[in-house]
């Protein structure tokens, strides 16, 4: 588990396939490593990863074809910058949110805009992510713990403080740019818990008035959630 609260910003050393698995080497000077042994937890770019060779200032990292698939990983070139968190501890700030580091997917920056010496970004996620969206609730973005100012169907606005701009890789950030993003644990866990018993039953035939998860209109309204 991770708060959102970028530590450190890294670099990519080496990203390289070795067989069946990719091997992600991560330059990290500014991250204290003295209290990270082989086998911990680093969230890069809001992605948890398993650290399975320690240096003085790096680290490396397995990364699955699924993560690549499923993350920004798969634009990730020699020399990117990235956002670093270390797992919380039981004596952690949680400054941020309750991130898990398992992302949901990838959004893309549609616009940034200057508000003072704040930045206003726009980002699109894919449809299916959109529900779990709402306005001043939190978002994880490249492993940054924002909060949601505006949402408007599959889009919603951030607003990034100057300290943001600088302690995290958003100040490399343009237009077109990929995002690692992750939706908050308590939208997902209550989406299921919703559902009841009917999370259980499946919906592969699929419904013209019924989504993937089994949630409807008439479901909704039936438990109360209609006005």
């Amino acid at each position: 588990m991770f708060t959102g609260i970028i530590e450190s910003i890294g670099s990519v050393d080496e990203f390289k396939l070795l067989g069946s698995e990719w091997r992600l080497k991560i330059r990290c000077p500014g991250l204290d490593l003295s209290d990270v042994q082989l086998g911990d937890s680093i969230a890069v770019n809001g992605c948890c990863l398993t650290v399975t060779e320690l240096g003085n200032n790096n680290f490396c990292a397995d990364v699955s074809n699924e993560s690549i698939s499923l993350t920004t990983f798969q634009y990730l070139k020699s020399g990117a910058k990235v956002n670093l968190e270390k797992a919380l501890t039981p004596q952690t700030r949680l400054g941020g949110h309750l991130v898990s580091g398992h992302v949901d997917g990838v959004g893309e920056l549609l616009s940034q805009t200057s508000d003072g010496g704040s930045w206003r970004l726009a980002f699109r996620v894919p449809d299916a992510l959109a529900r779990y969206i709402a306005q001043k609730g939190s978002i994880c973005i490249d492993g940054t713990s924002l909060t949601v100012n505006t949402v408007e169907g599959a889009s919603f606005s951030v607003n990034i403080i100057p300290h943001t701009q600088q302690a995290t890789v958003i100040h490399t950030y343009r237009a077109g740019q990929r995002v690692n993003i992750e939706v908050d644990l308590i939208a997902r866990y209550l989406e299921r818990l919703i559902l009841g018993d009917r999370a259980a039953q499946s919906d592969k035939g699929g419904s013209s008035t019924q989504d993937a998860t089994g949630l409807s209109k008439a479901f909704l309204a039936e438990h109360g959630f209609g006005h």
